[in-house]
């Protein structure tokens, strides 16, 4: 990544606490299968995210919501303690989101997420559209109501900030949305859903008649890139022994928005975003796996 430059970043999001448990294989309907581990880990697409661009080297604002309770405290603490500006994440009534995962021996996992206070994020208050042209990129996910995504987005484009979502989870999408997106970052089953055709290249082009730029993640196969331009590019993955992906594509979110907004061209930035990506699928849990900017340029001087 380019050095001499930071780049700034917002998030508008989710910030949940993830409750992981780690098992031999995963139950099936109406099965118990005995547990090897538990953590509770903070976690949530938004506040992912947020931490993994901070330790790229990024300067992270973080705007959601946390509830009363124990786990929106640590939530808040991890958050600052990676250096991200919470004077976005406002606290609510009631319990914060939680995410249920459990993780299996191969690293694939399943999640049940309840919101909890991210239900409450449906639009934005005094002080977020602030934080938001303030910035260089902005990044969206789906774990909050629509209503609030679409606001941010909007306010966004009004300020003329680089709007990314990462359409996850996988919902059909109101019109007020896309309109105000400029890279849209999907992983093959989210690209399939959303473009109608399993096929990535096909997906792809589909995709790109709705937002100027895509990056399609494809696992272990690595991540498509196109443009309206015509551009093309295809950077594989990097191969390594998978523990917990928990988080991986919030990962390469994260490094690959800080990259792009240090002004790394694509090819470069979706080599640092696979090698981030790379990094944390060896460790678990999903904010505490993520990787800091040298453990990258560590990781790719051994490639």
């Amino acid at each position: 990544m380019m050095n001499h430059v930071t780049t700034t970043v917002a998030v508008f999001g989710s910030c949940n606490m993830d409750l992981v448990a780690y098992v031999g294989t995963a139950p099936k309907r109406g099965e118990t299968v005995l547990g090897r581990e538990f953590h509770t880990v903070p976690g949530g697409k938004g506040a992912n995210q947020a931490i993994a661009a901070a330790k790229a080297g990024a300067a992270v604002r973080m705007i959601g919501a946390v509830g009363g309770d124990d786990f929106g405290t640590q939530i808040r603490e991890t958050l600052q303690k990676s250096t991200v500006d919470v004077r976005g994440l406002r606290t609510v009534p009631g319990r914060s989101g939680t995410a249920h995962i459990v993780v299996d021996d191969e690293g694939g996992n399943s999640i049940i997420v309840v919101p909890g206070a991210n239900g409450t994020v449906d639009g934005l208050v005094d002080g977020d559209e602030e934080l938001i042209a303030g910035s260089r990129s902005l990044l969206l996910q789906l774990e909050i109501p629509l209503p609030g995504v679409a606001a941010a987005a909007a306010a966004g484009r009004r300020n003329g900030v680089r709007v990314v979502l990462t359409p996850a989870p996988a919902v059909p999408l109101p019109a007020d949305i896309l309109p105000n997106v400029d890279l849209l970052v999907p992983n093959e089953h989210e690209a399939a859903i959303l473009a109608g055709d399993d096929d990535p290249h096909r997906a792809l082009a589909a995709l790109l008649q709705l937002v100027p730029e895509v990056v399609i993640t494809l696992g272990a196969r690595g991540s498509l890139y196109g443009n309206r331009d015509g551009a093309r590019v295809e950077v594989p993955s990097f191969p390594v022994d998978a523990v917990d992906t928990t988080a991986a594509g919030d990962t390469f979110l994260g490094v690959l928005s800080t990259a792009m907004g240090e002004g790394a061209g694509v090819p470069e930035a979706l080599r640092l975003a696979s090698a981030g990506a790379a990094v944390s699928v060896q460790r678990n849990g999903a904010s505490s796996s993520m990787p800091t900017r040298q453990e990258i340029t560590d990781f790719l001087a051994t490639r």
